[in-house]
């Protein structure tokens, strides 16, 4: 019972650190793409000013530096964004693990590593039909094989009679009379 509040505990707090992640790989996207428009926007701007250099020589080197911050910024974001990326492919990682030491009997081969919660869970469920379906043809082989291992109704086997209830008299006599069928042979 504690293995399994340990694994709901483990599985709980994975699945809110996932959420997390991608909370935080979608917040890094959009800001990716605003500052991707900001980057587009300062080019634009950067090629009219190189038209008006004699005219606004200053204004040149402000936007320079404003593409350069931005770059960098992008650059920085694009980083977030690889770092949120790796700390969710572990996180689903350890969710995977975790499903699959709370079922042994589900053999690792059968739920595939993915990036996607949703696909190790579809992929855990067909697992476990899988599993299921092949213990109750196993279940269903053996009883086959239980019911043709029996032998066909004939003559019963020759055993030798229980003696162990008769009288000494009684063990007397069937002792000759077994004696007497070995001897007419």
């Amino acid at each position: 019972m504690p293995d399994d509040i340990n694994f709901e505990e483990q599985l709980t707090e994975a699945q809110s650190q996932i959420e997390a992640l991608q909370s935080s790989a979608a917040d890094a996207e959009a800001r990716a793409a605003t500052l991707q428009e900001r980057l587009t926007d300062s080019e634009a701007e950067l090629a009219r000013l190189r038209e008006a250099e004699n005219v606004a020589g200053s204004r040149i080197t402000e936007a320079e530096s404003a593409s350069e911050s931005a770059r960098q910024e992008l650059e920085q974001t694009r980083t977030d964004l690889e770092t949120s990326r790796s700390r969710l492919r572990e996180a689903t990682l350890k969710y995977r693990e975790t499903r699959l030491a709370s079922a042994p009997e589900i053999p690792a081969e059968l739920v595939p590593q993915s990036d996607s919660l949703e696909q190790i869970e579809r992929d855990f469920e067909a697992a476990q039909r899988v599993v299921g379906e092949l213990r109750q043809k196993i279940v269903d082989d053996a009883e086959a094989e239980k019911r043709s291992a029996r032998v066909p109704p004939g003559s019963p086997t020759r055993r030798q009679p229980n003696v162990s209830s008769l009288s000494p008299t009684e063990k007397i006599t069937l002792g000759l009379q077994q004696r007497a069928e070995r001897e007419g042979r």
